[in-house]
């Protein structure tokens, strides 16, 4: 019997251009999870995500409806019926487009300017999901499926996919599976083909600080009454000590240690000093004592202030003390740490060190442990090999610093692992405006695809 992957790959290569315009199509469509004004939309882009499905050929194709946005699912089967089943995870919905004016052109009208493709979205990830379906396509016809696969393509992951785990949870069977290929992470390079096998978890919280019963003049009333400005200042400064460790009680008690084996392949990644310092702009670069970059930002843990409000904050002056001022408080976990552990050790350290002269309370926002998958696991050896036989060399092997729910989700509820790829780059502008997606590397991802899922079927 012949070889049927040069066919597949043949038919990617030969459709790449009306894939192209597939994906224009989809980035037309402002399918703003946040926006109430987008709903329609949405509802949109899900029933044009059912429609390519089934012109790929997949069967049992259907727009689910959850408590928000709906789930598109999809089907098909290999000749083998023992053949592995892989879950092919995606989400159909975008950030907005804020801020409009720094865009070069109008967000949701694509636009070809040299390599790149540029509209909301196109990266992340309408841009992964055609690359996912178009592999799918060409196996089906070219007349060979070597795996069953099935489709989850959410429309909810940019807000924080609030549905999703009650939907799996009631359709369990209908998504059993052997393992989950998520396309929505990235590459480090165009030359650089890479893996992601580590995602960090996220506690989220809102620390409000209280201080008098209506805001006071700072003149009239300014070192009699404390400012909770001032104080939650200086609680936010000592969750952190000299040597960049977050001073929370017993926050790295759980934190799994990196093996000599892991530093090592971690090492082989390049992404030093001068990399981020690039890529952020950054005067110089912070952060834990004794460990890499990379080794910081994948593989331990952090603390970060992502907003402080507080007081007068308008154009010119105004002398007032405060009653009140917030900050918004994420945490990116490692494993083994557990977000309500997590949550408990923040009230222990206010407990601590808040003073008597002000009332606070803490809102707990998100909680979602960190995964991780073996390096050895028959499917990330099959997307290894894929993406080696396509860009000519051995991948690379990273861990993420950022958190993607469903990875935990799946574990936990369907038990089963996920493989993390994607075609995205560092620079692709990933929820900022000028959103861009490399078509060269994009265009290789679709091949590597085709690969992956012969090689796991053979697996």
């Amino acid at each position: 019997m012949s070889d049927p992957r040069p066919q597949a790959v043949d038919y990617v290569r030969r459709n790449q251009d009306r894939f192209l315009e597939d994906l224009k199509d989809f980035l037309r469509i402002p399918s703003v999870s946040t926006d109430p004004r987008c709903f329609e939309d949405i509802r949109r882009a899900a029933e044009w995500v059912a429609d390519r499905l089934r012109q790929a050929g997949a069967e049992h194709v259907e727009v689910l409806p959850t408590e928000g946005h709906p789930v598109v699912y999809g089907a098909a089967y290999g000749d083998r019926s023992e053949a592995p089943t892989v879950l092919v995870y995606g989400h159909y919905d975008v950030q907005p487009p804020d801020p409009l004016e720094r865009w070069e052109n109008e967000p949701f009208e694509p636009v070809v300017r040299g390599e790149n493709l540029y509209a909301r979205g196109a990266s992340d990830m309408k841009g992964q999901i055609i690359a996912s379906i178009a592999a799918f396509e060409a196996l089906i016809r070219t007349g060979s499926l070597p795996v069953h696969v099935k489709f989850l393509i959410e429309g909810e992951e940019e807000i924080g996919s609030p549905s999703l785990p009650a939907f799996i949870q009631q359709n369990r069977e209908r998504l059993r599976c052997t393992v989950s290929l998520n396309p929505d992470a990235g590459m480090i390079a165009p030359d650089q083909p890479t893996i992601t096998y580590g995602l960090r978890g996220l506690a989220y919280f809102e620390l409000r600080v209280y201080g008098p019963a209506h805001d006071l003049h700072s003149g009239l009333y300014g070192g009699i009454v404390h400012n909770p400005a001032q104080v939650l200042c200086e609680l936010i400064a000592g969750m952190h000590d000299a040597a960049g460790r977050v001073t929370l009680p017993g926050f790295y008690d759980r934190v799994r240690p990196l093996t000599e084996e892991e530093r090592a392949e971690l090492a082989r990644l390049p992404m030093d000093e001068h990399f981020y310092l690039e890529l952020t702009g950054a005067p110089t670069l912070w952060g834990e004592t004794g460990y890499s970059p990379i080794e910081r930002i994948g593989a331990r843990p952090t603390l970060e202030v992502n907003g402080l409000l507080a007081g007068f904050t308008g154009p010119g002056a105004k002398t007032v003390l405060p009653a009140y001022a917030m900050a918004k408080i994420s945490m990116r976990l490692v494993p083994d740490q557990d977000p309500e552990e997590v949550h408990q050790q923040l009230l222990q350290y206010l407990e601590a060190h808040a003073p008597e002269t002000v009332r606070w309370e803490v809102i707990r926002m998100a909680g979602v442990r960190a995964s991780v998958t073996d390096r050895n696991h028959p499917a990330v050896q099959a997307l290894s090999r894929a993406l080696e036989t396509v860009w000519g060399r051995r991948p690379l092997f990273k861990r993420e610093g950022g958190t993607v729910p469903i990875v935990t989700q799946l574990k936990e509820l369907l038990g089963i692992e996920s493989v993390l790829t994607g075609f995205g780059l560092p620079d692709d502008n990933y929820h900022a405006p000028n959103e861009k997606l490399h078509l060269p590397t994009w265009r290789r991802g679709m091949e590597a695809l085709v690969h992956f899922f012969y090689n796991y079927g053979e697996a």
